[in-house]
């Protein structure tokens, strides 16, 4: 990655030749015709419950909240107004914040001053009553232009808000979630909603917005995904492909999350990722002069984008992604001291950057919850001599331990022939050591039934079909116990050899257990009937573990009893 981007006065005139020229309709405002206004916005999305800091105090929101007041008080003496903004995903991801319904989360994110957010796809985990809870305890606006009631016909949302900035400013943030909603959630907490195409949304209003001279500018906050030169394989459309395909200067800026990652381009080759790594620079995506923006997940980074406008044109003179206490790791991804030697001791861990002090009024307020989610997560359940791998790299492209554990254990609670997860299903790994009821709820978070589906055998070779040919990447990339197979990428067709041990025979009838989420639909499977039992994911596995008392993690191996043709990957398909 160039390192010197976005350093020094030729970096900006670089930005300035690059940046699109969008300009405004609205000529009554007159300070940013005279003068420059500046505008900095600064940005997280995908939090995903965590509050809290971790176990090598990295992020949590009192550090960010210290970090957001300093880069208010620095935009003030350089000039410049402030939008706090959020690319969406509160929900879920940490049981402290989950069993409270993730209020910690938006109490912390009402201190810290947020001025509006996207609504994303696990804002619908919980029931709607829940959601309606948490637009309440916002302080701030939650943001979508493409959900819509049903029964009404109405937005389910606000679609926008327009900021007048004391420079003279106007600027609209607009909000849009990705149409993959429907099928990413438990689909009874989504009947009653539709959800529309963005594109069309982002046309419309942005049309809108700047023919009634509403805005001096319209920036998007969306959560649909970033995805190099619109390459996004299984999944909706996302901000790139919604870039391209709106006219040029309908949006300004758009402020992403959902695909969870840095957008750092590589300078000479725009649509490639640049390797970023924490604290390097960072250029963000642009898009027929459309500046796109997401600052990874969890809270890590804060985003911060400067602007100058000045007679209808917008220029973004720098660019960075802040990071929020992270430790400095080995290629390993251990943490490391001052030598650069492996560490547990967080006394001992390096910084990337400076640290930042938690803010200790928010510290206190948060260490209620904290310690309120504590009672019962600790309790232990088991052991495991090694590690169980459930992270979102590994369990979304191959087949994993953690996943033969979950399948067999869902098989062996419903008496069901084989089991099959669907990898979003499953949000981090076991450790090896002490297993307690905090770990599983690491791994499924969600609250999902495990129910029973019985299908005659060529009728589920022809279901397999469609399930084991999700692409890798994906979190509908399926995880299998208890079955032998032969996924053809290609024809996107299985051959089945055996099912709990004995040969497959088209005309026998099979039983299998499966995330209600996917029976549903989520994730794109064919919607089966299936039998409720009533049985929650992360009580089966826990039970399961109770039981076992010790996994050994070897018991759980995958031994490519799942292979893939014609793909370029021998783990799943592309």
């Amino acid at each position: 990655m160039n390192n010197n981007f976005i350093k020094g006065s030729v970096a900006l005139a670089v930005l300035a030749a690059l940046t699109g020229c969008n300009t405004s309709t609205n000529d009554t405002v007159a300070p940013c015709t005279e003068n420059v206004c500046k505008l900095t916005i600064l940005h997280t999305n995908d939090t995903h419950g965590r509050f809290w800091h971790n176990a090598e105090n990295e992020y949590g929101m009192a550090a960010q909240k210290t970090l957001v007041d300093r880069l208010r008080a620095e935009a003030k003496a350089a000039g410049s107004e402030v939008l706090l903004l959020s690319g969406g995903d509160v929900n879920t991801g940490v049981p402290e914040s989950d069993l409270q319904n993730a209020e910690p989360d938006f109490m912390a994110m009402n201190s810290i001053r947020y001025d509006a957010m996207a609504v994303g796809n696990h804002e619908f985990d919980n029931p709607l009553t829940v959601l309606e809870t948490q637009r309440e305890w916002a302080k701030f606006p939650m943001l979508s232009a493409n959900i819509y009631d049903k029964a009404s016909g109405k937005r389910y949302f606000d679609p926008y808000k327009v900021f007048k900035l004391d420079n003279g400013l106007k600027v609209a943030v607009l909000g849009l979630t990705t149409e993959d909603t429907a099928q990413l959630v438990d689909p009874n907490n989504v009947k009653t909603l539709e959800f529309r195409d963005p594109t069309s949304e982002a046309a419309k209003l942005g049309q809108q917005i700047r023919s009634n001279k509403e805005a001096d500018l319209v920036f998007a906050i969306t959560h649909m995904g970033h995805y190099a030169d619109g390459q996004h394989g299984s999944n909706a459309p996302g901000d790139v492909e919604m870039a391209r395909a709106l006219p040029a200067g309908t949006l300004d800026g758009i402020i992403g999350g959902h695909s969870q990652n840095p957008v750092c381009m590589e300078p000479s080759t725009i649509n490639k990722y640049a390797n970023f790594q924490p604290g390097d620079t960072c250029q963000p995506d642009q898009q027929k002069g459309t500046w796109i923006m997401q600052a990874y997940e969890w809270g890590k980074y804060v985003g911060r984008a400067q602007f100058d406008y000045q007679n209808g044109k917008l220029t973004l003179t720098s660019y960075e992604l802040i990071p929020v206490n992270l430790v400095k790791r080995n290629a390993k991804g251990e943490p490391i001291d001052n030598q650069g030697k492996a560490t547990s001791n967080p006394a001992l861990m390096q910084f990337v950057q400076d640290k930042i002090e938690q803010d200790p009024q928010l510290l206190d307020t948060l260490q209620v919850y904290q310690d309120k989610g504590q009672q019962e997560l600790n309790v232990l359940i088991g052991s495991s001599d090694g590690l169980l791998v459930g992270d979102r790299n590994s369990v979304r492209n191959k087949q994993t331990n953690l996943g033969r554990l979950i399948t067999t254990a869902t098989t062996s609670k419903l008496a069901a022939d084989f089991g099959i997860v669907n990898s979003g299903g499953v949000r981090d790994s076991i450790p090896a050591g002490d297993i307690t009821y905090r770990s599983v709820l690491l791994v499924h978070p969600f609250g999902n039934t495990v129910n029973k589906a019985v299908l005659k055998g060529s009728d589920l070779a022809t279901y397999l079909g469609k399930v084991a040919t999700k692409t890798r990447n994906t979190g509908g990339y399926a995880q299998f116990g208890g079955i032998n197979m032969a996924v053809d990428c290609q024809a996107k067709s299985v051959n089945i050899t055996s099912i709990g041990g004995k040969a497959f025979d088209p005309a026998a009838t099979y039983s299998f257990a499966i995330p209600s989420f996917s029976a549903s639909g989520g994730d794109g499977y064919p919607k089966i009937d299936t039998i409720n039992a009533g049985l929650v994911d992360a009580a089966v596995l826990k039970e399961y573990i109770e039981i076992k008392k010790v996994i050994n993690v070897a018991d759980y191996q995958p031994a490519n009893e799942v292979s893939y043709l014609n793909s370029t990957s021998s783990e799943g398909c592309n």
